[in-house]
């Protein structure tokens, strides 16, 4: 008998399923299923949360093309980014052969995984014929407006003399080089995401088969809020904040004003006064803070009286004006109406300051006078101290001074979205030029089409000090005016690689497109996607510019659907010893040690086995042992079958041994298709096929006078069969050796006879004042009382009421049937 030599057969199989082209992606009648993992960046080195990411996606692929769908399941780099800017100023080196380099490493560790990807379709987004269609979005995007460039601030490192993205900002310092960040303003391009807010809110009800939890961080992100902008004149100025708030009802208990430190009112309050100073200074010590900071719960509201008043419209009352490094400048209006008593953190931030509490709104139920001192009230109630508007209940009082506010020019009704533009500029090199050339006669021109892409030069210096590397280069940065003809100087900041990702997974159905980035004909046949599997990590960001992508492309008549994804699946970390995996913390388990010594199949079989894809994963040594302990039992099963030569078996009736077994097969079936058609339950199904193994031993344990070879066949093929997603290189050698010429991957999805399904018996527990005295089977579709005569009549429940009396009989048909005697 051989054995489990899965070096051998993975090494194998991996050779012919690559000789054979097995995963090219087929275009048939058979309908489609667009399978898609989030594509990785190149480290160089995959961990264990690609492995579970990665053979999730692949069991879905192999159900799906075994249900009869032609599938598209791709693969390719996020390749653009930091790291490798950061590896080529460290090492001196040029970040493209650097990340060809890690490219190469991770497809080879990723083939070792014996993974079902097309990778005819492979995509890199560092690759000129992937970002020269970036490019050209980023200018169907700037010839309708959504594409602009405006000045805001920025995080900047003095020491290095750059501009920082928020992820190399740590605890407010440069993770390069640890200096304190500042904050310094530079023109910057940004994609006008704002203008899709609504839509973007709105269609989160078509995405059925997303998570709630990513919906709602959607939600909270774009954070729509209904209300009204006020206009508040300040004293002594032709200038006027205007403020958004969601209670206008509150407007008369409006006791300050607070600013951004950085509005670009307060210089022009402070200039030549005795505040100026004292202002400069706070404003100073916040540049070293972070927005997150500034506006965390956990940071302490810090603020100060600038010398400048605003008149409230609705009384005409001063309001002294602060500055406080809660507010900032990039959201909203850059200034909040402070109403302390019915608002908590107003109201902490007025105590420190000695600034009055003025209650506008009482419980129905309060005493007068009603007096708010250490918590607010943020509940509905009866307008005070409101001026005509007193004695009504606030929510008719809200559109009531919407009503007057509107009709004498002093605000409106409107809608605000937390959400801000998308800020796409990154003063770096290794990311998609932007293709936009300033001219001093033209003034910002975009390239042509026809001239794309925009390559990167090879002519840069890597200092990590100054500006971007791209104004090293002067072949790069000199040109010529497209419109004009004359000279000229290109953009040197590159794209986000938040660009690159928001629409690879269209480039996907037509890589090889060289006139457009995608036919429209082809993108629809495939897309949407139909499962989408990544990080919770990513619920924010990538999927909503995904979907900002999809909805702009769609409005250009270069798509017809509204949504990307259909469905998602938001797997859970991979964890040891109750941490995230990292090299910090020591606890890092290499898939390459893994596969080394138990195979791909057991890692696939045990990141898959150990918990639903939801939830996070425990790592457990013990766990993978006894994953490759059962794929070796399948082994020894499918060897002692063939060795044995069962299949000659043959009887001509079936009895009750077989009926079991044939039972077990098709339950198994019914079990394992429900677990992966509707909810991904791999643990379940795994577990199910797990039973069925121990059922098929126990069955060829009998007499071989009582075996059906061609039963006992069928049941090691259908554990091959539902296996096959799961552990591919094993289920395809023993296939093979079982005498099968087709690939098992070619083959159709077992369906469970729904006559097998129907059990004919059933073994009922029969109890005695609540002991069991008896089990026994009984045909299955027995009334109560045809149980009831069932379980009187059994002889050991006779010999057992001898001498009692029955006083009453519960019976639950086709479980139990308790007797009270005495």
């Amino acid at each position: 008998m051989s054995t489990y030599d899965f070096h051998t057969i993975e090494g194998k199989w991996q050779n012919r399923w690559d000789d054979q082209n097995l995963y090219a992606t087929a275009e048939s009648e058979r309908p489609k299923y667009y399978a898609l993992e989030m594509f990785p960046y190149p480290s160089g080195k995959i961990h264990m949360g690609h492995v579970r990411n990665y053979s999730i996606g692949d069991v879905v692929a192999r159900y799906k093309s075994m249900k009869g769908y032609d599938v598209l399941h791709p693969m390719g780099w996020d390749a653009f980014g930091l790291p490798a800017e950061n590896a080529a100023i460290q090492n001196k080196i040029h970040p493209n052969p650097w990340t060809d380099k890690n490219i190469e490493e991770m497809k080879n560790q990723l083939s070792q995984l014996g993974l079902s990807y097309d990778w005819d379709r492979e995509v890199s987004t560092c690759a000129p014929d992937y970002y020269r269609w970036t490019q050209w979005i980023f200018l169907q995007f700037y010839h309708h407006g959504l594409a602009y460039k405006k000045e805001s601030r920025v995080n900047w490192c003095p020491s290095c003399e750059t501009v920082l993205a928020n992820e190399q900002v740590v605890s407010g310092q440069c993770e390069r080089c640890d200096s304190h960040v500042s904050k310094e303003l530079l023109n910057q391009w940004y994609f006008k995401i704002t203008d899709y807010a609504e839509k973007l809110l709105k269609d989160l009800d078509l995405l059925q088969g997303w998570p709630e939890k990513v919906k709602t961080m959607q939600e909270n992100w774009i954070g729509k809020s209904t209300g009204a902008e006020i206009e508040f004149p300040v004293e002594n100025t032709d200038l006027r904040l205007n403020v958004f708030t969601t209670r206008p009802d509150t407007v008369f208990g409006a006791t300050c004003m607070v600013m951004a430190p950085e509005h670009p009112y307060v210089s022009q309050m402070i200039k030549n006064t005795e505040y100026e100073k004292p202002v400069k200074e706070f404003v100073h010590k916040l540049q070293h803070m972070s927005d997150i900071e500034r506006t965390s719960t956990d940071t302490e509201k810090v603020g100060m009286f600038i010398g400048s008043y605003c008149i409230n419209p609705f009384n005409d009352e001063r309001i002294p004006i602060y500055i406080a490094n809660y507010v900032l400048a990039d959201y909203g209006s850059g200034a909040i109406m402070v109403v302390p008593a019915h608002d908590q953190r107003d109201l902490d931030f007025v105590n420190k300051y000695s600034v009055k509490v003025v209650p506008v709104i009482k419980p129905a139920d309060a005493e007068d006078p009603y007096v708010i001192e250490t918590e607010a009230f943020d509940g509905k109630g009866i307008m005070i101290n409101s001026g005509k508007y007193n004695g009504m209940d606030n929510e008719k009082a809200f559109e009531a001074i919407c009503d007057d506010m509107e009709s004498e020019g002093i605000g409106r009704r409107t809608v605000s979205y937390r959400l801000r533009d998308w800020l796409l500029s990154r003063q770096r090199y290794w990311g998609a030029p932007i293709p936009i050339v300033y001219c001093d006669d033209c003034g910002i021109v975009p390239i042509k089409e026809d001239a794309l892409p925009v390559e990167l030069p090879l002519d840069i210096e890597f200092s990590g000090k100054g500006k971007s590397p791209l104004t090293t280069s002067p072949t790069f940065l000199y040109t010529e005016c497209p419109e004009c003809g004359g000279k000229a100087t290109r953009e040197t900041d590159t794209m986000d690689t938040f660009v690159d990702s928001s629409w690879y997974f269209l480039r996907y159905t037509d890589p090889h497109n060289d006139q457009l980035p995608f036919d429209r004909e082809k993108v629809s046949e495939w897309m949407p996607v139909n499962q989408y599997i990544g990080g919770v990590e990513h619920a924010i960001l990538h999927l909503l510019y995904s979907r900002f992508f999809v909805k702009v492309l769609k409005d250009l008549k270069l798509l017809d659907f509204d949504e990307p994804f259909l469905n998602l699946l938001t797997q859970g970390m991979v964890l040891k010893d109750g941490a995230k995996m990292s090299k910090s913390k020591g606890n890092v388990v290499s898939p390459e040690e893994i596969i080394q010594q138990y195979g791909a199949d057991t890692a696939r079989l045990f990141v898959l086995f150990a918990a639903p894809p939801e939830r996070d994963l425990e790592w457990s040594d013990q766990g993978v042992e006894g994953c490759f302990r059962f794929l070796n039992r399948v082994w020894r099963l499918v060897q002692e079958v063939i060795q044995e030569k069962h299949a000659d078996l043959n009887k001509e009736t079936q009895d009750e041994h077989d009926k079991t077994i044939n039972h077990k097969i098709h339950s198994t079936i019914n079990k394992v298709t429900n677990d992966l058609d509707t909810r991904f339950n791999f643990n379940t199904a795994i577990s199910a096929v797990m039973e069925l193994v121990n059922e098929l031993y126990k069955y060829k344990a009998l007499e071989k006078t009582k075996i059906n070879g061609k039963l006992l066949q069928e049941g090691i093929e259908t554990v091959l069969l539902l296996m096959a997603p799961f552990a591919p290189h094993m289920t395809e050698e023993l296939w093979s050796q079982m005498g099968h010429q087709e690939s098992i991957h070619r083959k159709s999805w077992p369906v469970a006879d729904p006559k097998a399904l129907v059990v004919e018996e059933v073994e009922i527990v029969i109890q005695i004042n609540g002991k069991v005295k008896e089990k026994m089977l009984i045909p299955t579709g027995l009334s109560k009382d045809e149980t009831q005569d069932k379980a009187m009549d059994n002889a050991k429940v006779k010999e057992s009421l001898e001498g009692k009396e029955v006083k009453k009989i519960i019976v639950v048909p086709g479980k139990l049937v308790n007797i009270v005697a005495k």
